[in-house]
């Protein structure tokens, strides 16, 4: 495993925690389900989706707070009903969207379709929007994964990885797959990624960790909660991510995706006194993404 957590001032034996909720002016169920959590200091950090109609609110609600907040790099636009596209304005980016001009639905048609310079022109685009807006950002992330190959084998990290190096900002790529349930055959892959990472001097976490993202037969908010609390027990030492997704339950969030019950579950779990207690009896320490950038820039310096 890395050396980040010593870097960053603790031992190697440290479990050191970041949890992230993704998506992050989505839409205004994320925006009040996620500055809650913020504001409680139960989550350690948020990265925002600027092609989105909330964004600005977030952002306004982040700069307010001095919350850690990133930016949720979109390439994609998977809901029915509720839609977005590029921030891009100065030149065309006509791989990245469909007929309607809006971002492909999934993440292989944008991985088959992309053009690679249009995809490094509009992630940058993305992070100036968000500047512009206020955000001074802690670090970037991908929404769906679009940017990772994972759908195709065609990836974009070499692009993402030039625009955070630019920009000063650590990227949420992990250098290890261990405990994240993917196959093992793709370990070779991540460390490779992660070299270049290093090379690059973009500043990566040991590893990323996340829960379903849709509820399974029968679960509640109790069954949720133990499989939180099981994943947060078997934490590895180094730097974990663990990213969520926690919205309020409105009508807004029930109209926009099907399984928004599981959203609004997350929202619960990290005020739950249950979880709360196991981050202390397991001796877990909650980082933030901040530290991530300010071992970064001082390196570049």
């Amino acid at each position: 495993m890395s050396d980040l957590a010593t870097r960053l001032g603790h031992s190697a034996d440290d479990r050191l925690l970041i949890v992230n909720a993704d998506d992050y002016g989505m839409s205004r169920s994320a925006n009040l389900g996620i500055t809650s959590l913020l504001r409680a200091g139960a989550i350690s950090s948020a990265t925002v989706m600027t092609p989105c109609p909330w964004a600005p609110a977030a952002v306004a609600e982040a700069v307010e707070g001095g919350y850690d907040v990133g930016v949720h790099l979109t390439l994609t636009s998977e809901w029915e009903g509720y839609r977005w596209g590029p921030v891009t304005r100065d030149r065309s980016v006509a791989s990245l969207v469909d007929d309607t001009g809006h971002f492909h639905r999934d993440c292989a048609t944008f991985e088959r379709d992309a053009d690679p310079e249009e995809v490094r022109a509009e992630i940058a685009n993305q992070i100036r929007k968000a500047i512009a807006l206020g955000l001074d950002p802690s670090h970037a992330d991908n929404h769906m994964g679009s940017l990772y190959g994972l759908a195709t084998g065609r990836h974009f990290l070499e692009e993402t990885l030039d625009v955070c190096a630019e920009f000063g900002l650590p990227f949420r790529l992990p250098r290890s797959l261990e405990g994240s349930g993917a196959p093992a055959e793709l370990e070779p892959l991540a460390q490779a990624l992660a070299g270049l990472a290093d090379a690059k001097g973009v500043e990566i976490i040991d590893r990323l960790w996340t829960l379903p993202f849709e509820l399974a037969e029968g679960e509640d908010h109790a069954a949720v909660r133990e499989q939180l609390i099981e994943l947060l027990r078997s934490l590895r030492p180094g730097v974990t991510e663990l990213y969520i997704h926690p919205f309020q339950a409105t009508s807004e969030l029930r109209a926009i995706m099907p399984h928004w019950a599981k959203r609004a579950i997350e929202l619960d779990l990290f005020t739950d006194p249950e979880v709360r207690e196991v981050l202390d009896t397991e001796d877990i320490t909650l980082i933030g993404w901040l530290d991530l950038r300010a071992l970064q820039r001082a390196a570049r310096r």
